[in-house]
């Protein structure tokens, strides 16, 4: 059955991730679309991870559900790979640069951001 959970997810998770993709434009040849949205995952799974961690209200399903299966289809780290390689033969080597520096500073930096927002959420179960 947790099969499922992390499937439905996933599901919604990609039409998610192309959906925004497609919202989100390339400027000037640089992946904003994959950024985006893998910074935004960072800071979802920060949060969400914690919260669930703290609370008994979040059952195993639905972590499953939205942390494995949502974010985990929702962000890409493949495509960020491949748009990176593609930077660097297109030779834009500082773009390549600033999108690897970005991702990784951001996305550490916004997944503790979603940490603390989660830690600081005072929930009526009390804190763990």
């Amino acid at each position: 059955m947790n099969v499922l959970f992390v499937m439905v997810g996933g599901f919604l998770g990609s039409i998610a991730r192309f959906s925004l993709g497609e919202w989100i434009q390339y400027g000037n040849g640089f992946p904003f679309g994959t950024l985006s949205i893998n910074l935004i995952g960072c800071f979802i799974l920060g949060w969400f991870l914690t919260y669930a961690s703290r609370t008994e209200k979040v059952k195993l399903e639905i972590s499953l559900l939205i942390g494995t299966g949502f974010i985990g289809s929702f962000t890409t780290f493949s495509t960020f790979s491949v748009e990176t390689l593609q930077l660097f033969q297109n030779g834009f080597v500082g773009q390549a640069f600033l999108y690897i520096l970005g991702s990784i500073v951001l996305g550490i930096l916004l997944a503790y951001l979603g940490y603390r927002m989660a830690l600081s959420r005072k929930d009526e179960a009390g804190e763990k």
